[in-house]
This record gives structure tokens, C-alpha cells and sequence, in this order.
């Protein structure tokens, strides 16, 4: 039997197929339109998706991005206690460890000098921190390693920074620049929404303090990423109102350089586990998380060029499936992630260069290793025949593991109160 293509495109939803043509006209598109892309089903659904994929290669070309980076979390001990965070601990539990100094400078140069151009670091808000940390933290990292590009702390560290110095945000994101960031991590987003956040996470940086550190940082030449949380109990209004939001954000600032869905990892996460919210769910559905990046992709047409996912939070294959569906970038290679993988996430800490190279090449792109700021820096026609670098080691176990670090005695935290 032959299949009539013609008649099936005849079969889609006319006001699916114009809400498409507008948006592959360069148009934008309300989110009452990307509400209705959303909830698209059968054939609608496929057609958001070839619609997503063609924007981005109108956008951003064939080529698929990542960075080689390292994250270090450098402490679990936490004030906070979010409903679907199962990386941190309070001060009283025994699993809290803090890396001095030193060791955070340590890991740093280890990465360096296997081909890293970033270093991502976040952690928990320990209580009684000095307000200075950040500070010293990067000067240290910066005096050992002064071509490292500083990806840190997120708006909620930078607010409890500035709490703990005393200091506006303003001054206190001055002082990190001069201390050596250069860029931050747009996290502690999760769903931009008081109510639904005041669920979630109570107590956490409220939606009016994280726009202003984000515009803040941006009106100072700090460029940040932006994310959204999906896949718990928020609906898919509350993500195109979030989507739409940060959409404004970038009219008016320009500041950020890539959008990133973060599905809700949930076998650990204690809102999970407890059942604290009704109808909380195992984090987004493969068609919930193909729709969310294409979505997110054909909202911000014009906007942010660029849509990373996730590998951590997805797996290899379906990262694959999410370059087709929009997504323009691998992410980063990591080295050591404590957060998903606390939560419960199954697929690693590390990924080589040569494997994100791999999997790009094998859906017909072209892998290119670029910096924080999306400028590339090299780019692989073809694969070289010399491991070096990242590629080199065989065995990643060297650098560690969380169930590892959070057993190690000498990096054990002690609270300050009782020294």
C-alpha cells in the first residue's frame, strides 16, 4: 500500500499547521499558540517536531556544540531544604562534606590540563559561610589557572552571597566579576511561578529576586544560560508562561546564551519519595520532554539561538532524538556531576569528547567543541586518530564519585558553631 502524503498533511489541524507557518515565517508566537503546540497529539505532534528541527537549522546550522568542563559542587550542607533536591544535607548529617579551597583549585587544574576550558561551580548554601567564599574561591582558581572561564553560582547563591557580605546584589555580582566569573549558571529557575515555587521549594529564591540578579548580571556584562524544571507537578501553562518569560528577560537584556530543559529526575527527590504533592509525576514523558525542547526552540525563534539538553538527565539516545527535535547542543562533558546524580540519575558522571562526537556524527551533524560563550573553537570534519586530552583516560573512576566524596573524612563538614 502506498501512503498518500498529500492527504495525510491535509489530515493535520489547520490551526496547528498556521501556528507552524507563523512561526517559520520568523513570527512570534503567544503563548496561547505555544500552549496549543504543546498539547499537540498523532500527526500535529510529528509536525512540531520537523517544524523545531527547521528552525534550528535555520538558526544554527547542522553543527551540534559542547564544551569540555568540569562542575564541582563543592559542598552538599545546605540551608535549604527543596522538596526535589536529594544532593543536599544539613549541618547535622553525617553525609555533608565541604572542599577546601584547595582542593577545588585542585580539581580545576586537573581539568585544565585535560583539554577544559570551564569550570561550573554550584553547591548548597552552608549556614554561617563567610560572605567572601565565592570570592576567594575564584581568585585562587583564577591566580592557578588565569585562562579557565568561571561558570558560577547560581541567582540563589549569588542572593545569599550578598546576604551573608551585607551588600546589594549589584555590588555583590561586582565583586564576583572583579574576582574572576565570567559567567553564571541561570539554575535555580525551576518553574518561574510564586505559588507553584512556594510548593516546591519554600523558602527558596522567590521569581522576582532571581530576575533581578538575572538582569542585574546581564546589565553588567555577566552573561548567564537560562533553565526550566519539567516533569513534576507543574502543568504545561506554567512552562509556556515560564518559557514566555524568560523570552522578555532576553528582549530586554539579551544576556542569556542558551535555554536548557531539566527534566525532574525523581526516584530520590524528597517531594517524590514522600508524596508531598498530588499527582507529582516521574519527571516528563518522551513525548513531554520532545515537545518541551521543541517548543521551547520554535517560542524563543530569534531570541536565544541556542537549546541545550541534557545527557545526564536523558541518557545518550535520547539525546540524540532531542537534536532532531530542536536542540542544537550537547551540553558538557562534566567530569563530575553531584546533583542529577544524587537524585537518582542513571547515566554517569563523564562523557569523553569523543563520545559526544560519536553520537553527534552518527545522526548525520557535525560536532564542534565550542567555549562558554558558544564561540567555537574547533571543529571535527572528521574524527582524529590521537586520543588526547579528556579523550585519553580510560578510566574514569579517578575522579571520584558523590557516593564516594561523601565518605571521605578529611573533606567531612564541621560545623563552624562548633569548632
Amino acid at each position: 500500500m502506498t501512503i498518500n502524503l498529500d492527504r495525510l498533511f491535509k489530515n493535520a489541524d489547520p490551526q496547528v499547521v498556521d501556528i507552524l507557518n507563523k512561526s517559520l515565517s520568523d513570527k512570534e508566537i503567544t503563548q496561547e499558540e505555544g500552549l496549543r503546540l504543546y498539547n499537540t497529539t498523532g500527526l500535529d505532534f510529528h509536525l512540531v517536531g520537523l517544524v523545531a528541527d527547521e528552525i534550528r537549522k535555520k538558526r544554527v546550522g547542522d553543527t551540534v556544540t559542547y564544551v569540555v568542563n568540569r562542575n564541582i559542587n563543592f559542598t552538599n550542607v545546605c540551608i535549604k531544604q527543596c522538596g526535589f533536591c536529594a544532593f543536599s544535607r544539613d549541618f547535622r548529617e553525617e553525609e555533608g562534606y565541604f572542599l577546601p579551597t584547595e582542593e577545588i583549585v585542585r580539581r580545576a587544574k586537573e581539568a585544565h590540563m585535560l583539554g577544559a576550558t570551564e569550570v561550573c561551580i554550584q553547591a548548597g548554601l552552608p549556614p554561617d559561610m563567610e560572605g567572601d567564599l565565592y570570592e576567594k574561591i575564584c581568585r585562587e582558581i583564577k591566580k592557578e589557572i588565569p585562562d579557565i572561564h568561571i561558570h558560577g553560582f547560581s541567582p540563589e547563591e549569588v542572593l545569599y552571597g550578598a546576604s551573608r557580605s551585607q551588600v546589594s546584589i549589584k555590588e555583590y555580582l561586582k565583586r564576583l566579576k572583579d574576582s574572576g566569573v565570567n559567567t553564571l549558571p541561570g539554575t535555580a529557575a525551576e518553574i518561574l511561578d510564586q505559588p507553584l515555587r512556594d510548593k516546591i521549594s519554600p523558602g527558596r529564591i522567590s521569581v522576582k529576586d532571581w530576575i533581578e540578579v538575572i538582569k542585574t548580571a546581564h546589565s553588567l556584562g555577566i552573561n548567564t544560560t537560562s533553565t526550566m524544571m519539567f516533569g513534576h507537578i507543574e502543568t504545561t501553562e506554567d512552562r509556556v508562561k515560564h518559557i514566555a518569560k524568560l523570552r522578555e528577560i532576553q528582549k530586554e537584556t539579551g544576556g542569556f546564551t542558551e535555554f536548557v530543559p531539566l527534566n525532574f529526575v525523581h526516584s530520590e527527590a524528597p517531594m517524590y519519595k514522600h508524596q508531598l504533592h498530588e499527582g507529582i509525576k516521574q519527571g516528563g514523558s518522551g513525548n513531554d520532554v520532545l515537545l518541551t525542547h521543541a517548543v521551547a526552540r520554535i517560542m524563543l525563534n530569534k531570541y536565544i539561538d541556542n537549546i541545550q539538553m541534557s545527557w545526564v538527565k536523558e541518557g545518550q539516545k535520547m539525546s540524540q532524538l532531542l537534536l532532531m527535535w530542536g536542540a542544537n547542543d550537547f551540553g558538557g562533558t562534566l567530569i563530575n556531576e553531584s546533583i542529577s546524580t544524587s537524585a537518582g540519575s542513571e547515566h554517569g558522571q563523564l562523557l569523553r569528547p569523543k563520545e559526544i562526537r560519536r553520537m553527534i556524527r552518527e545522526i548525520g551533524r557535525v560536532p564542534a567543541e565550542r567555549n562558554t560563550n558558544y564561540d567555537k573553537l574547533r571543529t571535527f570534519e572528521k574524527e582524529g586518530m590521537q586520543d588526547e586530552g579528556l579523550d585519553s583516560i580510560s578510566d574514569a573512576s579517578q575522579f571520584g564519585s558523590y557516593a564516594e566524596l561523601i565518605k571521605i573524612n578529611k573533606f567531612q563538614y564541621t560545623n563552624p558553631r562548633r569548632k
